[in-house]
C-alpha cells in the first residue's frame, strides 16, 4: 500500500494534487476572501513572493547595463574647438548631448591645426582646409574607426555601461546586443534544471540555493572588468533566477491549495513586475552601472536571513513517504496558527482509503497490473482535435512572452523618459492581474485570454499609425498592450493545466514553458529590429496577437468544468454537455456542480 501512496503522490505533486485541503493547511489567500488567512502560510507565502522581485530585477536589469549614450570617434591629439550645426564649444563633451548621427558629424580642430570630422564609427581628417566652418570644400581622406581608436561618449545621461566600458559599439555592438539574449538562454537551461531536481531534492533546498546564488553571482557580476566573465556569469545568474522562479510557483501552491491557485500565481507575477518597476528607480538614481548592479542584487537580501527556515512543502515528504516528518510539519503549522498540534494527521491528507483500494482491489477477484505507458510529447499531438489545441496553446505561450518582452524593452525607446516609461510597464501589470483574475473566474479563462491578446494586438496597429509627435499617446497605447498581453501572459499556465489531462498535464506545461522561454529568446531581437523601422518590433507583435487571439477563440471553455484525467475526458472538452457532467471532480475531490 505504501508503494502505491508514493506512487500517486510523486505523480501529483508536478501539477495538481489528489490529497484532502484540509483547513489546517489551507486557507483562502486570496484578495477576495473575508476570513484572514493563517498566520504561518501568510509568512510563508508573502516571503517566498518576496524573493520573486530579484527575478524581475535580473530578468530586466540589462536595459540600462548595455545603454549606450552618444558618441564619436575619437580624434588623434587634443581639440580646441568644436562645431556641429549651431552649436559650438571647446570640447567635444560640451556638445555631444546634442549630437544625431543622422543630422551630420562633429567638425573638430586640434592643438596641431588638423580639421577632423568625427562620425559614431568613422572620422574623416580634410585634407589643407582653408579656414575652420562646418561645410567646407576640400579633399579628405576617411579612416574606420576601431575599439584601438576608441570612441569618447556623452556621460551628462549614462555616466558609465558596459557599453561604454568595453566599447561595446559599431563591430562590437552585436556584443552588447547579446546580452539579453544571452540571459534568457539561461533562463531556458535553469527552468530545465532546478526544475527536474526540485522533484528529486525537495523545493525547499533549491529555494535557498538559487536565492543564495542570486545574490553571489548578481553581486559578482558587477566586479567583473572582462566582458566574457561578465556574459558567463550572467549565465549563471540567468539560470538561478529561472530557478527559483519555476520553483517558487510550485512551493506556494503546495501550501496554498489548489482553490486559489489563480490568485496565488497572479501575486508571483505581480511581484515580478515590482522587480521591473525598481530597475526603473535604481537606473534613473544611479547611473554607473556596476554600482546599479550590486544595489539591485541586494535590495532583496533580507530574504537570506530568513529562507533558511523555510519547511519543506508537505506534499513533497508525503511524496517521498516520509510521513513522521510530514506529521511534525504539521503539528508546527497548528501551534503557529493557534490550534491544537495533532488536529490534522499526515494520513488525513491522503484520498479516501475506499478510492484507493478500489483502485488497488476488486474483492474476490485478482486484479492483473496494467503497465503504465510511457507518455511522450507525440501523445499532445494524438488527435486533430487535440493537436489544434497544443498547436493554439503554445502559440499562446509564445505570444505571451514575446509580447511581454518586447513592450518591458522596448518601453525605453518610446520615446520621452525612459525611467518612467519602464516603470509604468511594470506598474501597468498590477491592475492587469486583478482583472485577469477577476475576468478568469467569473467571464472564463477563454473569453478572458482571447480578447485580451486582440487589444494587445489593436495597441500595437495604432502605435503604428501615431504620428511620431504624439509621444504621449505613443506611450499610452503601448502600456495598454503591455496590460492585455499580461493578462494573457499570466492565465495561460492555469488554462494549461484545465485543457489537458492528468496524465499528460505536466508534459503539456512543460513544454508550453519551453514555448515560453523561446518567445524570450527572440524578444530582444524583435526590438532590435526597430533599428530597421521604428515600428517593426510593434508590426510583428500586433499581427501574431491578432492571429493567436483569434484561433485562442476556438480552444473549449474550462471554467466551471472538473480537470479530466485521461485524454477521452480532455478532447471531450467544449462539445456538447453530456450526462456525466458534474461528477465528483477526481483531481479536487470536491462535488462540481
Amino acid at each position: 500500500m505504501l508503494y502505491i501512496y508514493r506512487a500517486k503522490f510523486y505523480n501529483a505533486t508536478s501539477s495538481c494534487y489528489p490529497f484532502i485541503e484540509h483547513p489546517i493547511l489551507y486557507s483562502p489567500l486570496s484578495l477576495s476572501s473575508s476570513s484572514p488567512p493563517p498566520r504561518f502560510q501568510a509568512c510563508l507565502y508573502f516571503a517566498a513572493v518576496f524573493q520573486a522581485i530579484a527575478c524581475g530585477i535580473h530578468y530586466l536589469a540589462s536595459v540600462f547595463l548595455v545603454e549606450r549614450p552618444n558618441f564619436v570617434c575619437a580624434p588623434p591629439g587634443n581639440i580646441t574647438d568644436v562645431l556641429y550645426g549651431n552649436h559650438t564649444g571647446a570640447s567635444l563633451e560640451e556638445v555631444l548631448p546634442f549630437f544625431k548621427p543622422a543630422n551630420g558629424p562633429m567638425v573638430v580642430r586640434t592643438t596641431v591645426g588638423q580639421q577632423w570630422e568625427l562620425s559614431t564609427c568613422q572620422r574623416t581628417q580634410r585634407m589643407n582646409p582653408t579656414d575652420f566652418t562646418y561645410e567646407q570644400v576640400v579633399n579628405r581622406t576617411t579612416e574606420k574607426c576601431d575599439w584601438n581608436y576608441h570612441y569618447v561618449y556623452d556621460h551628462s545621461e549614462v555616466y558609465q555601461s558596459i557599453v561604454t566600458d568595453w566599447d561595446l559599439v559599431c563591430d562590437r555592438e552585436w556584443l552588447a546586443k547579446l546580452c539579453q539574449p544571452t540571459f534568457m538562454m539561461g533562463v531556458l537551461v535553469g527552468a530545465l534544471v532546478f526544475g527536474d531536481i526540485a522533484d528529486r531534492v525537495g523545493r525547499r533546498r533549491i529555494l535557498m540555493i538559487t536565492s543564495l546564488c542570486q545574490f553571489v553571482f548578481g553581486v559578482s557580476v558587477a566586479f567583473m572588468r572582462n566582458y566574457y566573465l561578465f556574459m558567463v556569469i550572467r549565465f549563471l545568474l540567468a539560470m538561478v533566477s529561472s530557478g527559483y522562479l519555476v520553483v517558487v510557483f510550485v512551493y506556494v501552491t503546495e501550501f496554498t491549495g489548489n482553490k486559489v491557485r489563480t490568485w496565488t500565481s497572479m501575486h508571483v507575477h505581480a511581484a515580478f513586475a515590482a522587480g521591473v518597476m525598481m530597475v526603473a528607480i535604481t537606473g534613473y538614481l544611479v547611473r554607473t552601472w556596476w554600482i546599479y548592479q550590486i544595489i539591485l542584487s541586494t535590495c532583496t537580501s533580507p530574504f537570506l536571513f530568513f529562507c533558511w527556515k523555510f519547511p519543506e512543502t508537505p506534499f513533497y515528504l508525503m511524496a517521498k513517504g516520509r510521513l513522521q516528518e510530514t506529521q511534525v510539519l504539521l503539528d508546527s503549522i497548528a501551534r503557529f496558527n493557534g490550534l491544537e498540534p495533532g488536529r490534522l494527521r499526515a494520513e488525513d491528507l491522503l484520498e479516501p482509503k475506499e478510492a484507493l483500494l478500489e483502485q488497488e482491489v476488486v474483492p474476490g477477484r485478482a486484479q492483473p497490473a496494467e503497465p503504465e505507458r510511457k507518455l511522450s510529447i507525440l501523445d499532445l499531438f494524438g488527435t486533430w482535435r487535440m493537436t489544434w489545441r497544443t498547436v493554439t496553446v503554445w502559440a499562446v505561450w509564445f505570444i505571451g512572452s514575446l509580447g511581454y518582452y518586447v513592450f518591458s524593452l522596448g518601453s525605453v525607446n518610446l520615446g520621452g523618459n525612459q525611467y518612467i516609461n519602464l516603470f509604468l510597464a511594470g506598474a501597468v501589470e498590477f491592475p492587469s492581474y486583478l482583472i485577469g483574475c477577476y475576468a478568469m473566474d467569473r467571464v472564463g479563462r477563454k473569453r478572458t485570454c482571447a480578447p485580451a491578446l486582440l487589444l494587445a494586438g489593436t495597441a500595437c496597429m495604432l502605435i503604428i499609425v501615431v504620428p511620431n509627435d504624439i509621444e504621449v499617446l505613443v506611450i499610452i497605447l503601448s502600456m495598454t498592450g503591455k496590460f492585455a498581453i499580461a493578462i494573457a501572459f499570466g492565465l495561460i499556465y492555469l488554462y494549461t493545466c484545465e485543457l489537458y489531462p492528468t496524465i499528460i498535464r505536466s508534459l503539456a506545461v512543460g513544454s508550453g514553458s519551453m514555448m515560453c522561454r523561446v518567445g524570450s529568446i527572440v524578444a530582444p531581437f524583435c526590438v532590435y529590429l526597430a533599428d530597421i523601422w521604428q515600428y517593426l518590433p510593434q508590426l510583428i507583435v500586433g499581427i501574431l496577437a491578432f492571429i493567436i487571439g483569434v484561433l485562442t477563440l476556438l480552444l473549449p471553455e474550462t471554467l466551471g468544468e472538473p480537470l479530466t484525467s485521461t485524454m477521452e475526458e480532455a478532447e471531450a472538452l467544449g462539445r456538447k454537455s453530456s450526462p456525466d457532467q458534474g461528477k465528483k471532480d477526481p483531481e479536487e475531490g470536491v462535488e462540481m456542480n
